[in-house]
């Protein structure tokens, strides 16, 4: 298993659980002195991103792109996968799909969460759930052209009513024609939404594309209260060996948040 640390260069997420923003350069220099073997990169946009600047910072800190985010597209943008507008799901998939081709360029898959959207007014959940299925067909494909998963990631209650737990999303990705769809699981979300952390973490097995690394209160772990032993149980018994990205709070402060995370990845996966 790898090691991550997120990086925002979206002005509008300040308060959204990023550990360090704005400076991409700063952000990866500090990944890589603190000893974190990836970074995770949110972008405003694909076209805003500087991919070479990306390519060499990664190259100068020898650090691996753990993904991309497409956040912005629902923070910013105001642009949903499952909008009841056709016009707005049109280019909300293409935002989503620049960001999986700029992604998959870098060898990294992009993640699918926030705009996946909700179900609502004259919008049905199985609509929803159908638009979106859409999608991840339409998406999935540039990610496997570059060989990399395309990740969906389900979110607590509180951000959406349509994919919250483990089980409701594999059973979206059964219907899929794409093999490539993965998910990733946050333990923040999921310590709101799952039962038991780590059977639905061996219920979403093979299938089980990213972990994000956060406390019950969306922290660093070891600042709240998850149970993390039978956690990285469950990853070891299903062989999970890819990245685990601390998504949190800059709490108390974005260095003592990634000290923490790093600290908290070498005593239980190191």
């Amino acid at each position: 298993m790898r090691s991550a640390i997120t990086i925002s260069l979206i002005p509008e997420a300040h308060g959204a659980p990023f550990v360090f923003r704005d400076d991409l350069a700063a952000g990866c220099e500090r990944a890589a002195a603190l000893g974190f073997d990836a970074v995770e990169v949110f972008p405003r946009s694909a076209q805003e991103l500087d991919v070479q600047q990306l390519k060499n910072l990664l190259a100068q800190h020898r650090l691996q792109l753990a993904a991309v985010g497409t956040g912005a597209g629902w923070m910013v943008h105001q642009l949903r996968l499952t909008d009841a507008d056709t016009e707005t799901r049109q280019c909300a998939q293409e935002f989503a799909a620049a960001i999986v081709e700029v992604a998959g360029g870098l060898g990294a898959p992009a993640i699918i969460g926030s705009m996946q959207g909700r179900w609502e007014g004259g919008v049905t959940r199985d609509q929803a759930l159908g638009w979106l299925a859409e999608a991840l067909e339409e998406l999935a494909p540039h990610a496997q052209n570059h060989r990399v998963p395309l990740l969906l990631e389900p979110l607590n209650r509180y951000e959406t009513n349509l994919l919250n737990n483990v089980a409701d999303s594999l059973d979206l990705l059964r219907k899929l024609r794409a093999q490539n769809v993965k998910l990733l699981c946050d333990l923040f979300h999921m310590n709101l939404e799952e039962a038991n952390i780590a059977d639905a973490l061996r219920l979403a097995g093979p299938k089980l594309g990213h972990l994000h690394f956060a406390d019950s209160n969306r922290r660093a772990f070891g600042f709240g209260h998850t149970d993390l032993a039978p956690v990285v149980q469950a990853l070891r018994d299903i062989g999970y060996a890819g990245c685990v990205s601390g998504e949190v709070l800059p709490l108390p402060d974005s260095e003592t948040a990634a000290k923490q995370t790093i600290a908290s990845f070498k005593r239980w996966f190191g």
